[in-house]
């Protein structure tokens, strides 16, 4: 039997996937109760995982809403059934398929309509659920225009052969490939963040950092407790901008699920960045340690390669600069490049400025190469920007691999730390 106006649920839900309204409706409300009560009491037997590949589930989702919203309530029931099936982890999934049972014999009052007293008992796990399905709808509604990148990869360099960059405001991590082309988005996918939201200050304060990263290991799963799923990727923070401010912490990483979740709420975590296990995996076999640069901002500003170029051509200049003082042996005006409050690893800028005549002195008549350059921009309250380069002597194949925080101020950039990382 067909009931049109009896899914203000799938009304909204469709308005937001396909502009389309209205659901198939039937009677029972059972699958959606026991999907709140077992979320709410956390049980602990693992359940048994399908093999998947990345996005699948989400995608298998997001085709349940748009069957509803078209009418073809039948259709999404069957789809849900088979994904709760596969996943029976998957909290999301049981809710929806808990309200597709349920509105096929009344109207619904909201997402996860079950009864008073269960709906009271589980007032946290529906308000995340509820609010993880938004979030996931919003992210594939506003998706970026074709062609676009994140604004903080001004430049990648062929050994950044991956990036990451991660939308706080939509609870989303996209996957990119460096090809000689540009920048090509490969995957994006749900995430959950810390309790306390974003922007890390100090140690315990449940928060996800700000700021640009890198992949600086990958952990063995055997060697993690199941918490962590199918692995994890510890990244860089604190970096060097977060300890000029004074900031501390340490051990976030992109981690997996734990085998009775298949996802978890939108802020759920300590601050790391944690993803469903075939997600999370998808990455791990992409991307490379150390070489990896990993965005975390509060939301993503999309521009096109040709506004990225025109944007780092300021910055490009002080580059070059610091490059022909470097070759030149122009101590002076190498020194001038660096901020008076610069700090490498503990060394201040008169001792690093001293290393530096050193090793002009061990240079002297020989050029200075940069190779492949990177530099990736962060801008909040300061403009700063994230430079990596290979250094090489002529008549030598390789060199020292430098990275180096550059901050603008005024109209000059200045290096406010530098440092050999490889």
């Amino acid at each position: 039997m067909q009931h049109a106006a009896a899914a203000p649920l799938f009304i909204a839900l469709s308005v937001l996937c396909s502009n389309a309204a209205a659901a198939e409706t039937r009677a029972t409300q059972k699958t959606t109760t026991r999907a709140v009560d077992e979320s709410h009491k956390k049980k602990t037997r693992p359940p048994a995982r399908p093999t998947v590949k990345d996005g699948e589930a989400e995608a298998r989702l997001i085709e349940i809403y748009k069957l509803a919203g078209q009418s073809k309530g039948r259709a999404a029931l069957t789809q849900a059934e088979r994904l709760v099936n596969d996943h029976p982890n998957f909290q999301l999934a049981q809710l929806v398929y808990g309200d597709l049972l349920a509105a096929r014999s009344r109207p619904l009052r909201t997402m996860g309509d079950v009864p008073d007293n269960t709906a009271k008992a589980g007032a946290g796990v529906l308000g995340d659920l509820r609010q993880e399905s938004l979030l996931r709808l919003k992210a594939l509604r506003e998706r970026p225009a074709a062609g676009t990148i994140p604004s903080q990869f001004l430049a990648l360099s062929p050994r950044n052969k991956h990036a990451i960059a991660v939308d706080a405001s939509k609870a989303r991590l996209y996957l990119f490939e460096n090809t000689a082309s540009g920048l090509k988005l490969l995957g994006d996918y749900y995430i959950s963040l810390g309790q306390s939201g974003v922007e890390k200050s100090v140690e315990g304060d449940l928060r996800t950092p700000l700021g640009i990263y890198f992949v600086t290991s990958n952990l063995d799963p055997k060697s993690l407790k199941d918490f962590y799923g199918s692995g994890a990727l510890p990244i860089s923070y604190p970096n060097p901008l977060d300890v000029k401010r004074g900031k501390t912490g340490s051990g976030i990483w992109l981690h997996g699920t734990p085998p009775t979740q298949f996802s978890r709420a939108p802020l759920a975590t300590d601050g790391c960045v944690v993803l469903a296990n075939p997600d999370l995996e998808r990455i791990i076999r992409t991307v490379e340690v150390r070489s990896t640069p990993v965005v975390i901002a509060q939301s993503l500003k999309w521009v096109t390669p040709h506004r990225i170029k025109t944007d780092g051509k300021s910055f490009e200049e002080a580059l070059q600069s610091w490059h022909k003082a470097k070759s030149d042996g122009d101590l002076a005006t190498l020194a001038s490049l660096y901020a008076s409050d610069f700090s490498s690893y503990g060394k201040t800028l008169a001792d690093w400025t001293s290393l530096q005549r050193t090793e002009i002195e061990k240079i002297r008549g020989r050029s200075v190469q940069l190779k492949d350059v990177s530099y990736l921009r962060w801008t909040d309250s300061a403009d700063t920007m994230v430079v990596t380069f290979g250094e090489v002597l002529s008549g030598s194949r390789t060199g020292p691999v430098r990275r180096q925080y550059w901050v603008r101020q005024g109209r000059q950039w200045k290096i406010f730390f530098e440092g050999v990382i490889g």
